[in-house]
């Protein structure tokens, strides 16, 4: 598994619909989107900012809820995609003993941003969609002149 971190919520422009981006945490960075609702994308851009409401949101409530009863979200996983749909699962500690529930990824992002719990990837399914940003190949680019730098030797350019 590859952990995976919130980049933010946008509106895709040409499907008019939100969609949250999500990409590595170590190099190659390769990122990729997830298309949500509304609601969810609220959730999740209302948590980043760290906004605070007057009265907890659903997922805020979720959270309350669990620690209340001595229960931590330790890893959210997007798992796999299936006919264009993701699927995630949300792992929950309670005395020692972990148990996996499916959920969308949407809510699971949501919930992790919240409990700042660990989202991971598994490593075949960012090998499927994932995109290596532009950023990313200039950062590459220049970490690869810099090493160029560092060992040329004034005999590399006698003829």
């Amino acid at each position: 598994m590859i952990e995976i971190e919130i980049v933010g919520v946008r509106v895709d422009q040409i499907a008019n619909t939100p969609a949250m981006r999500l990409k590595e945490s170590t190099s190659p960075f390769r990122y990729f989107d997830i298309f949500i609702g509304a609601p969810e994308a609220a959730s999740i851009h209302t948590a980043l900012e760290g906004t605070e409401m007057p009265r907890p949101l659903t997922h805020d409530l979720f959270v309350l809820a669990l620690q209340k009863i001595d229960v931590a979200l330790s890893q959210v996983v997007i798992t796999e995609m299936v006919a264009g749909t993701y699927y995630a699962e949300m792992t929950l500690s309670c005395r020692g003993i972990d148990t996996v529930i499916s959920c969308r990824p949407s809510d699971g992002v949501a919930l992790a941003v919240r409990a700042q719990c660990p989202i991971f990837i598994k490593d075949d399914l960012i090998d499927d969609v994932g995109k290596v940003s532009p950023e990313a190949d200039e950062d590459n680019i220049l970490e690869e002149f810099k090493d160029f730098i560092d060992t040329i030797k004034p005999e590399d350019f006698l003829a």
